[in-house]
């Protein structure tokens, strides 16, 4: 085992990076500490020192509470002393609510970008190295959703960065698109540390600045990545493979868009046999845009 003082402070940050792109939030010690019996232990050892400490007489002066005499002995905290919660400073359906008026509040998407980056009602920001909105144009009249960042995305601070947005890259030049040609984005724009599933109440509160972004953006067609995103726009249970394929349409701000949902690009990485579902989405997809926008 290599120790934190053979390293150099180059490799020592190094290393802290890898282990927090791995979704590392506790240090652990070399050798298993029990810690109930560490407390009882420090317990004992309390009140063992307030038992041998002599009683004041009753005649003594002035004499003070012996809370006061002996640090050991600290009164029960108040309400207002408890430490603070890893939660947002404002309630849920508050923080909902004020996502809701600074994404309606946004004119442009360059707007909303910057309300979106001041934005800090979302728990997820808090770990994040960068704020992932959309990128490309919306010119192209077409959309590419994915779920949330992932560490390359983190890193990179764009949407399908990694070997994940390569082979994206490789999928859309398969049907004669381009990245800087249609616009790229995420519903969720905080990577959750871990690469956790983001909480109901997360999902919540991006929802608003993601329905902006199509609002704004006014696509013909989408095209939604992964199983998160297509449950997410589609409102099932479903898997993606229950609900790739076909053409449905999704309601942003009262009109209704053409989606279809495919697999996640990482998702080809891992399993490559579903390579052959995702090509046939591409090409009903661009059958679509080919007829619709292009056409």
């Amino acid at each position: 085992m290599i120790s934190a003082s053979d390293l150099t402070p180059a490799e020592l940050a190094a290393l802290l990076h890898f282990h927090a792109d791995a979704g590392v939030d506790w240090l652990l010690e070399d050798q298993p500490v029990d810690r109930f019996a560490e407390f009882e232990a420090m317990r004992a050892a309390r009140q063992g020192a307030r038992a041998a400490q002599p009683r004041p007489e009753a005649t003594a002066p002035a004499a003070r509470p012996q809370t006061e005499r002996h640090p050991t002995a600290k009164p029960a905290a108040s309400p207002a002393a408890a430490p603070p919660r890893a939660t947002p400073a404002i309630p849920d359906e508050q923080a909902v609510e004020q996502a809701r008026f600074a994404a309606e509040s946004a004119r442009s998407l360059s707007e909303l970008k910057t309300a979106l980056e001041a934005f800090n009602g979302c728990n997820l920001k808090n770990s994040a190295r960068s704020t992932i909105f959309a990128s490309g144009t919306p010119e192209g009249r077409i959309m590419v959703i994915g779920p949330m960042p992932s560490a390359d995305d983190d890193r990179e601070g764009a949407p399908f960065a990694g070997r994940a947005g390569q082979l994206l890259d490789r999928m859309l030049a398969a049907i004669g698109l381009k990245r800087d040609e249609i616009l790229l984005t995420n519903v969720i724009p905080w990577r959750p540390p871990g690469n956790r599933a983001p909480s109901p109440p997360e999902i919540e509160i991006c929802r608003p600045f993601i329905e902006r972004q199509i609002a704004l953006a006014e696509p013909k067609a989408v095209l939604l990545l992964g199983n998160f995103t297509a449950r997410h726009f589609f409102g099932s249970t479903e898997t993606i493979h229950g609900l790739r394929g076909e053409w449905r349409e999704i309601s942003v701000s009262g009109r209704t868009i053409p989606a279809i949902a495919s697999l996640h690009p990482q998702e080809l990485l891992t399993a490559p046999v579903n390579k052959r579902l995702a090509w046939s989405d591409l090409l009903t997809f661009k059958n679509y845009i080919a007829a619709e926008i292009l056409g």
